[in-house]
């Protein structure tokens, strides 16, 4: 693999944990800035948002930006996001701040994607973006638990101080090693909205929104199950959500093999394994050695479902695949909302701490379905060839990189 795919990995690093960190520092927060820790809460909302606002516009308003250097702006907005979340002076400046972190996360990775997909072989494109995608389930191993201990020793204000040291280190990393990779001649905003409105690419951002909500219908109460159902001490919590991240990092390390030989099949295996996962974590629960095993294998079934959708709308966009890929970043965040506040209507209704379990393999047989959907449509249709790479010109060795 190219050394290029090492600084979109880093750049995933820095995103994936300060996307996370938050969870695990809002007492700090709280207490520093004289607030409940259910109004901090909003914090992590004010940086989905971000993305979900962001992913599309920057995308938009980059749409003629060389990609390379578009990478680089996007890097240094989350620098100065995170610069600005470490020095925020009140509540009100803070939620401006993480809004601001996240505003170029989806288009990063939107972007990211195209370019991953361009630096190698046609048969090696998914595998390409399940590398990228390393450096952000790697943040959950390691940056979430280093970040969260050094938040809660130094001051969550070092927290982001370091995480936006990380953006600087992205950013040179972007810089020397990425290749500059042409836009299409025949790209432009106006061909990206039209690429968005493909039936194929809808379904795509459609199953992505129901399909992953079933991951985060039980992640964002995975902490609460641990204590109250499981038996946990509150102190071992940081375990189980790192071995959460290694089940992440194996379903991607898995998944892009896969899917570079079947993405359909792939996409369907990992949403049935899901939904299957989920109802059987609803029984294993209950007994602590079976409850990790299942957070590892629901980490990893869970996160085998990006590449797969990655790729899908990325090649239905075919021509034009920037603001699609970016916008399936939006759709994750969608999820991310969506389903925690289905998971938490579940558990407010007196169903119990583990109905979200329930719940989210409700979700996932309905992203399946919408996804097998997708697949008996575009049987009648031919396929088209995907000019993410087939049609680009070849790219500049790395001796030629400046």
């Amino acid at each position: 693999m190219p050394l290029a795919l090492l600084a979109l990995a880093v750049s995933a690093f820095g995103i994936g944990t300060t996307e996370f960190v938050m969870m695990g520092l809002l007492p700090n927060v709280a207490d520093d800035l004289g607030t409940s820790v259910p109004t901090v809460g909003y914090l992590v909302s004010a940086y989905a948002l971000g993305v979900v606002v962001g992913a599309p516009l920057l995308t938009a308003l980059g749409s003629r930006v060389p990609r390379k250097r578009m990478l680089v702006l996007l890097m240094a907005l989350f620098t100065v996001g995170n610069l600005a979340s470490a020095l925020a002076p009140s509540f009100g400046s803070l939620v401006a701040a993480r809004v601001l972190a996240g505003l170029p996360h989806g288009a990063f990775f939107g972007v990211g994607a195209v370019v991953a997909a361009r630096l190698v072989a046609e048969e090696r494109r998914a595998r390409a973006v399940a590398t990228m995608f390393l450096g952000l389930t790697i943040a959950n191993i390691v940056g979430v638990p280093v970040a969260t201990l050094l938040g809660q020793h130094l001051g969550w204000r070092a927290t982001f101080l370091v995480v936006a040291g990380i953006g600087v280190v992205a950013m040179a990393a972007i810089a020397r090693l990425v290749p500059q990779v042409p836009l299409d001649q025949h790209g432009g905003l106006r061909r990206e909205l039209g690429a968005l409105r493909d039936r194929q690419v809808l379904l795509g951002l459609l199953t992505a929104v129901f399909g992953f909500a079933g991951v985060f219908a039980v992640y964002s109460y995975l902490a609460s199950m641990m204590t109250e159902v499981t038996g946990f001490a509150e102190s071992s919590v940081t375990v189980v959500l790192a071995l959460f991240g290694i089940g992440m990092t194996l379903g991607a390390l898995a998944a892009g093999p896969l899917t570079d030989r079947a993405l359909r099949p792939t996409l369907y295996g990992s949403l049935a394994a899901l939904a299957v996962v989920l109802v059987v974590f609803d029984v294993t629960v209950h007994i602590k050695w079976a409850a990790l095993a299942t957070v590892v294998v629901l980490g990893a079934v869970g996160f085998m479902t990006t590449t797969p959708l990655q790729m899908l709308v990325m090649n239905k966009a075919r021509s034009a695949p920037t603001l699609a890929s970016a916008s399936n970043h939006s759709a994750f965040n969608l999820a991310n909302a969506g389903g925690a506040w289905l998971g938490g209507v579940a558990i407010a209704a007196g169903w119990g701490w583990t109905s979200p379990t329930l719940v989210g393999a409700a979700l996932a047989v309905i992203g399946l379905a919408i996804a097998v959907t997708a697949g008996f449509l575009d049987r009648a249709a031919p396929e088209e060839p995907s000019r993410v790479v087939a049609t680009s010109e070849p790219l500049p060795k790395m001796s030629e990189v400046g």
